[in-house]
């Protein structure tokens, strides 16, 4: 019987559902409360409040999803739901900006959508089921039809996680949009790609046949491409919110490249969902950093925001503390998962890839550096000329609704990476 006689909408939280749903309660409750202080003197806030809450409920509903269909459904809604977070301030820039987000997942959704046809006429089931459900005899008949859908889930998810070619709908909203829903939108919504692309390939079409075919080294090409470009386009940005922009494409890609590596050696998954919740805590308490430096200053520019950790030494820690721990540096949750990801490269046999992976990685590291410490030195240490220029510095730090979630999240950052053995164990349970 194919799989689309009938659509069951069915719902059955399981343990890897279950990894992402905490991800995105911690950062959506943690930027919902930052969001009280920032959006209470700002226009349509109450349209901002519906549309975060349906949001939140549908990456929830999509986590808890038991089957392709079910899936795609709440997939879909996330993107329509969290459109007018992007167009929120209704100028030209936002409406543009929330057109081309729009434009852009549609293109990937009918990308996974494809992909549900194809495997529908071969699986008897689009439960998600470990493994997959596509009998083998099904891979020796129409092997290569089934290589075109597993790189038409990989493209077409991939469009939300951002990554190469399909990458440029990040820039454009992020810059625009709140800063509370730039946190959930980096943190949260675009690992609905990654999310998609597992459950395609590991729960639905199963990754046996996938390994050492073009499909793996296409996804490993895109991954590392975007890994390099993301971090090269944020180290050249001056607007702080564009570059942590840019800088979620990238390390949105080290997750990729881990399901890439993934294929071949199930270590690999080790790294990248670890990254998935150390990049999610790392990078939402960036963007509300951000959203704090701009609400008191109307500052956007890095090179604008000299002497501020002077003003706000506090916020201009939590800030440095969370950069570290996106470039690798110990004890950070940073470190832990790209770690996790150069061993799992290195030990996997692939040829090329399993070297050049970790290489790029450690460049991308070093540019990621470079654009994020930089605003920590010129905060801190704005020099002689600034100090005499203002002699009578005096602190001003956000009030505790926007100091506790960045807070919160700069130390679970850390404790992610001295504590990763609960995360680990989970993973290994399920990817064994």
């Amino acid at each position: 019987m194919n799989a689309l006689t009938y659509l069951p909408v069915e719902l059955n939280m399981d343990p890897l559902g279950a990894i992402f749903a905490v991800l995105t309660l911690i950062i959506f409750i943690g930027s919902g409360v930052f969001g009280i202080d920032y959006m209470k003197d700002t226009k349509h806030k109450k349209g901002y409040y519906i549309f975060y809450f349906l949001a939140f409920g549908s990456e929830l509903m999509l986590c808890a999803a038991s089957n392709m269909i079910t899936f795609y459904l709440f997939y879909e809604l996330l993107t329509l739901l969290s459109v007018p977070l992007v167009i929120h301030d209704r100028t030209k820039e936002a409406k543009m900006a929330a057109l081309k987000y729009l434009f852009y997942s549609m293109f990937g959704a009918y990308g996974a959508l494809f992909g549900i046809y194809n495997v529908a006429k071969y699986a008897d089931t689009l439960r998600f089921i470990p493994g997959g459900s596509i009998p083998d005899q099904a891979w020796s008949s129409d092997g290569r039809i089934l290589l075109i859908t597993a790189m038409a889930f990989i493209v077409g998810f991939g469009v939300k996680a951002g990554m190469w070619p399909m990458h440029g709908w990040l820039p454009s909203a992020h810059p625009v949009a709140p800063s509370p829903a730039s946190s959930v939108l980096s943190a949260c919504i675009v690992k609905a790609g990654v999310l998609g692309i597992i459950r395609s390939l590991w729960y639905v079409m199963g990754t046996d046949h996938l390994k050492d075919t073009s499909v793996q080294s296409a996804f490993m090409i895109l991954a590392l491409i975007t890994v390099l470009m993301g971090s090269a386009l944020a180290y050249a940005e001056p607007v702080l919110k564009k570059r942590l922009a840019y800088s979620t494409i990238s390390q949105l890609s080290y997750i990729l490249f881990g399901l890439a590596v993934a294929i071949s050696d199930r270590s690999a998954m080790e790294g990248a969902i670890l990254h998935v919740y150390a990049h999610g805590f790392i990078k939402a308490a960036l963007f509300l950093t951000a959203g704090a430096i701009i609400h008191h200053t109307g500052v956007t520019k890095v090179e604008d925001m000299r002497g501020i950790g002077l003003k706000m030494p506090f916020t201009m820690t939590c800030y440095t503390i969370v950069s570290l721990g996106l470039i690798g540096i110990p004890p950070t949750g940073g470190f832990a998962s790209k770690w996790y990801l150069a061993i799992a490269a290195l030990k996997s046999d692939i040829p090329v890839f399993g070297y050049l992976g970790p290489v790029i990685l450690l460049i991308s590291a070093l540019l990621t550096a470079g654009y994020l410490l930089r605003l920590s030195v010129i905060a801190f240490f704005p020099g002689a000329e600034y100090r005499q220029a203002h002699p009578d510095i005096k602190k001003a730090e956000p009030g505790l609704l926007m100091t506790i979630p960045i807070a919160t999240f700069a130390l679970l950052s850390v404790l992610i990476g001295l504590f990763p053995d609960a995360l680990i164990g989970l993973i290994r349970m399920i990817f064994v």
